[in-house]
Formats: structure tokens, C-alpha cells, sequence
């Protein structure tokens, strides 16, 4: 979510700012599972072509979405409830126009996101794939076809077919949870001892650092009781990370900041979260943070 994404800029950018989000750098759009995403603007056809179905039923679904979206507005933009209303369809069946990559979205949290066509991207929907695969493993690997089809919403057939198109530009991996592959231009980071971490980082529900499905989530939290407190059935808390492990999770009432830690924490510990806490570049703030501990 757009203001998820700030606290995820924040978590790994000195000087974010409140405003830094709307760079035009960035771009909105329905992305991987057809959840709101802010991604950079150069890369909004792998987010959105690259997602585009293979079968023809799916791929007829997401052009004729687009097609009435852009037949109605035009060059005008409107919030996506009041252009299901003018179509007479479900709001939400606009989501699946969104892997055309011709429909961009402004959404700042709890209204209804404002929507417009934009147009094409000249890339083919195979390579955008190809590319948001490498993506996904640089980010999340080693990693396997089947968290590759997980993570972007895709079928598990045009999964595979990418990770074949991959084949050459993969490494096999062998991990606790199995066997899976990562880039092969990795190696040598994955091989790294850990450089110095930052004492402290609050990370919004959604973050990319633990955006992950079924057994990967146990290489990040091996504790089955601690999983299943970040990784609930309704909306994610955020991840405390402290020396560079997560060790709670928080949420936030306006200007208060709950945390539920998941061990004792040293003194300097709990001075970097609550540091951290108040560093937080929340534009609509009119008090400080106030940390609360459970």
C-alpha cells in the first residue's frame, strides 16, 4: 500500500521524507495478487505485462477490462467504485485490466483509488515475466517456481515456463526447506558475511523483507507460534527487526506505537526501536510517537 511504501522507503533510505512516495520516480498500480503497489515507474510493465495470463480466457478477461475502463474515461481519471458504477460491473473486475499495463492507479490509504489509462508498454509480456522473475529471486531467493507463482498471483504452468526460460542464468541451491535455485550473478553476495545491520527498523505490514508464503516463511521465523503471530489470517502487523532479525511485531494508533516483542530486550534495544518509532515520516502526525511495550 502507498503508505506502507513510505515506511518501506524509509526502512532502507536516509532522508525519507513524508512526500517521498509521490516522487515521480515512482508509479501506483495494481501489482502481484492484484494488491496496490508503488514500484518504480521504469518498471511498470514487469509489474503489470508481466503478469498478463497465458491462457486465453484470462488474457480476454484483462483486455476487455482495460477496453471498458479506457472507453469510458478516456483522458479522464475517476475513482475505480464510481467507473464500476458507470460500467455496471464490479469495481474490482478492473483489477484484472491492470496486466494490460494500461491502467494506473493514485491510491493514498483509505479512500477509493483514483484510476486512468495510460498507454502500453512496448515490451512483451513474456520478457517482463522473465524479468519480474529474476526480481523475485534477487529478492526473495533462493527461491522455486511454485513462491515465483505464489508471489505474483501467475498460474503455476507459466511459472515453470519462465524458470525454464531462466535455466542458464540459474544457480541450484540446497536449503533447510529443500532444494531451489537462485541467480547465478548472486553467488557471491549470498556467500558474504553480513555487513554491519541497522540496531533498529520498523517494517510495515506487506514488506518486501518478509513478503513470503508457505515453508520459505520458516527460514525467516523458524518458531511456529512467532509465524503465526507476523503472518496472521487477516491484516499483517509489522516486523520489528532489531541487529538484524525479527524479533516482534507492531502496529500504530495515530501518533502510538504498540510493540510486541517476542523476547526480552536490552536497554539499547529498546532505545533503537523507540528511536527508530519517532523517525517515522508520517505526514499526518501532529504529536510525537509515543511507544507503548506489551
Amino acid at each position: 500500500m502507498p503508505r506502507a511504501a513510505l515506511l518501506s522507503i524509509h526502512a532502507r533510505v536516509s532522508g525519507t521524507q513524508p512526500a517521498t512516495w509521490e516522487h515521480p520516480s515512482f508509479a501506483q498500480i495494481w501489482g502481484p495478487r492484484y494488491s496496490a503497489y508503488v514500484v518504480p515507474e521504469r518498471d511498470r510493465a514487469l509489474f503489470t505485462l508481466g503478469r498478463l495470463p497465458d491462457a486465453a480466457s484470462g488474457r480476454r478477461r484483462a483486455e476487455e477490462a482495460a477496453a471498458k475502463l479506457q472507453s469510458l474515461l478516456g483522458d479522464t481519471r475517476m475513482t475505480y467504485h464510481a467507473a464500476g458504477r458507470a460500467l455496471g460491473i464490479n469495481p474490482n473486475a478492473l483489477r484484472y485490466g491492470t496486466t494490460t499495463g494500461t491502467i494506473a492507479i493514485r491510491w493514498e490509504g483509505a479512500r477509493s483509488p483514483v484510476v486512468w489509462s495510460v498507454p502500453r508498454p512496448e515490451v512483451d509480456p513474456a520478457d517482463a515475466r522473465v524479468e519480474l522473475a529474476r526480481r523475485y529471486l534477487h529478492v526473495f531467493g533462493p527461491g522455486s517456481s511454485g513462491g515465483f507463482a505464489k508471489w505474483a498471483g501467475i498460474v503455476p504452468r507459466s511459472a515453470v515456463a519462465t524458470f525454464d526460460a531462466l535455466r542458464d542464468s540459474l544457480l541450484p541451491v540446497r536449503t533447510p526447506i529443500g532444494d531451489a535455485c537462485a541467480l547465478a550473478e548472486d553467488e557471491a553476495g549470498l556467500r558474504e558475511k553480513p555487513g554491519t545491520v541497522a540496531p533498529a527498523r520498523l517494517l510495515p505490514s506487506g514488506d518486501a523483507y518478509y513478503l513470503l508464503h508457505g515453508r520459505d516463511r520458516e527460514l525467516l521465523v523458524p518458531d511456529a507460534a512467532q509465524r503465526n503471530a507476523l503472518w496472521t489470517s487477516r491484516v499483517w502487523p509489522g516486523a520489528v527487526l532489531v541487529d538484524g532479525e525479527i524479533v516482534g511485531t507492531w502496529r500504530r494508533a495515530h501518533d502510538e506505537v504498540t510493540i510486541e516483542p517476542w523476547r526480552r530486550f536490552s536497554r539499547s534495544a529498546r532505545d533503537a526501536v523507540e528511536t527508530e518509532a519517532a523517525s517515522l515520516p508520517l505526514p499526518e502526525l501532529t504529536r510525537s510517537i509515543v511507544v507503548r511495550w506489551t
